[in-house]
């Protein structure tokens, strides 16, 4: 047995780490704290502001999201780098403070903007810091003399409900993956989260049948041959977010409008529009893609992308986690070729993929995006997953519905 000696210095020794651990402890919650709420326990606020704009007339053009002349001016309001930054050494200051401009409206003398302005900052004293950033904007638009003025008739700025703020700060379209990766549904590879924000699920039951693509509030973009069984709106659904279960957000459906060109025996025509019974409120996670203009043209060999919930393979299971493949546009001609599909591709159908196969889109895939990349990666809306022979076959790449074919349909439609 061990002697009393052994003992009593056993014990010491325990006692010894017992003390270290509890100093090591204390230090740990007095420094580890504030460093925490420094650095972590900060809080998103959303405020609005008006600008007035003199010497500018207001031109209807303004309220057109692509016109030149909107997108000029908010270039030339974006050089003025009303970007604010934490000053050094202060607390309590804004992190980070955002500009996003939401409309141009008239004014008696020239033109007003409304903007959006996304800070961060602790928790506590909000009222300062907001007071301070009011403070810092007169001071950055006086001593630059911006042609910004501020508009006296709102001093301050306004608080924004979080929710309604996103919505408007993600209500702008193609916003999704940074950069398109290098590396490549059927051999493809799982989408992250918000990378393909717009892609919806349509489903029976609770049952995936189709993709779609957000490009509205309220409107989805898919295959008509989706509904040639099931047609009545009723029985839909629309599920957003990156797995089929659980749902990120699901909305029911409210009309169908199936194209009136549209026979279920051709694949010519082959695109309708959903309307939702509720509009989406906007996230970093569900929002809406572009759609190119009607002169737009994808060139062979470009880069595009395919998502969906379809098969890995012909007759295979569907995923749970959105799939993403990268495939190339090849021309009509070559899809056209005997060994192809011998002239049954249409000048309203985009053929994208490979002749060697494997990537692909497949069952299940039917109505989802094909995107492409423009304009500082804005993510436009090009293909609609339309049909195909098998999944990944040798000479027979996916066959798409070409969005630029039916731009004025889409419009007439939707309003989009």
């Amino acid at each position: 047995p061990p002697t009393p000696g052994r003992r009593t210095s056993s014990l010491r020794l325990w006692m010894i780490v017992l003390i270290i651990a509890a100093v090591v402890l204390v230090l740990v919650i007095i420094i580890g704290l504030p460093i925490y709420f420094w650095a972590f326990d900060k809080k998103f606020h959303y405020y609005q502001t008006s600008f007035k704009i003199p010497n500018i007339e207001y031109n209807p053009d303004f309220s057109v999201e692509d016109s030149k002349l909107r997108t000029d001016l908010k270039q030339k309001i974006s050089n003025e780098s009303l970007k604010i930054h934490t000053p050094k050494n202060t607390s309590n200051c804004p992190h980070l403070l955002i500009p996003v401009f939401l409309f141009f409206r008239s004014s008696n003398d020239g033109l007003k903007t409304d903007v959006l302005f996304k800070f961060q900052f602790t928790s506590n004293s909000a009222d300062t810091i907001r007071r301070q950033a009011d403070n810092i904007l007169h001071q950055k638009l006086e001593l630059n003399e911006s042609f910004l003025k501020i508009d006296t008739s709102s001093p301050y700025l306004r608080d924004m409900n979080k929710v309604q703020a996103e919505h408007i700060l993600n209500s702008c379209c193609g916003l999704g993956r940074e950069s398109p990766p290098v590396e490549r549904i059927a051999d493809g590879s799982v989408a992250k989260k918000a990378d393909w924000p717009w892609q919806a699920s349509l489903q029976v039951d609770g049952v995936h049948f189709c993709g779609a693509s957000l490009i509205g509030e309220e409107w989805l973009l898919t295959a008509a041959h989706c509904f040639d069984v099931y047609k009545n709106p009723k029985l839909w659904m629309a599920s957003f977010g990156t797995t089929l279960s659980p749902p990120l957000m699901r909305r029911e459906v409210q009309s169908i409008i199936i194209h009136e060109n549209y026979a279920a025996h051709k694949r010519d025509d082959d695109i309708a529009v959903v309307k939702l019974s509720t509009p989406v409120l906007f996230s970093e996670d569900v929002h809406r893609v572009c759609l190119p203009d009607a002169t737009f043209e994808a060139l062979p060999k470009s880069k595009v992308f395919v998502t969906g919930w379809g098969a890995l393979k012909a007759n295979g299971p569907f995923p749970n986690t959105l799939r993403e493949v990268e495939v190339e546009i090849i021309s009509n001609d070559i899809c056209n070729r005997v060994s192809v599909y011998g002239g049954a591709v249409s000048s309203r159908m985009i053929c994208a993929g490979f002749l060697r196969g494997k990537l692909d889109a497949c069952e299940g895939d039917s109505g989802g995006p094909l995107v492409i990349a423009r304009d500082r990666n804005i993510w436009y809306l090009i293909g609609i997953v339309s049909w195909g022979m098998d999944c990944g076959k040798e000479n027979k790449p996916g066959v798409y519905t070409k969005v630029t074919g039916y731009r004025d349909w889409i419009k007439s439609k939707t309003n989009i």
